[in-house]
C-alpha cells in the first residue's frame, strides 16, 4: 500500500479548481480555516465539521506509566491532548473503501 499525505498545498490546490479563487487566494484560505481550526482548539472549544468528525482536547491526568524494557515505574505529567471522533458517514466512507 503506497502512503500519499494530503498537504496544505493540496488543499489549496483543491479549492483552486473547484471554486476558482486565485492561488494565492485559495492558498490564504486554507491557512485561515486551519487558525480559526487551531484557535478553537487552543481556546477549548470543540471543532466539528458536519459529516466529517469532531476535533476536540481532552485534559489528561498526572499518572504513574511503566518502561516496558525495564519496568521501572516513571512519573507522566498531566497534559492536554487533540482528539478526533469521525462521524458515522466518515466511518462509513472509510469501511467501504476498504473493501475494494
Amino acid at each position: 500500500m503506497v502512503q500519499k499525505t494530503l498537504t496544505r498545498m493540496d488543499l489549496s490546490e483543491a479549492v483552486f479548481r473547484e471554486v476558482g479563487l486565485s492561488r494565492n487566494e485559495s492558498a490564504d484560505l486554507v491557512e485561515t480555516v486551519l487558525d480559526l481550526m487551531s484557535d478553537a482548539l487552543v481556546e477549548g472549544e470543540q471543532v466539528k465539521i458536519s459529516s466529517f468528525g469532531t476535533f476536540s482536547i481532552r485534559d489528561k491526568a498526572a499518572r504513574v506509566g511503566r518502561n516496558p524494557k525495564t519496568g521501572e515505574e516513571v512519573p507522566i505529567n498531566p497534559r492536554r491532548v487533540l482528539t478526533f471522533r469521525p462521524s458515522h458517514l466518515m466511518k462509513d466512507r472509510v469501511a467501504a473503501g476498504n473493501k475494494g
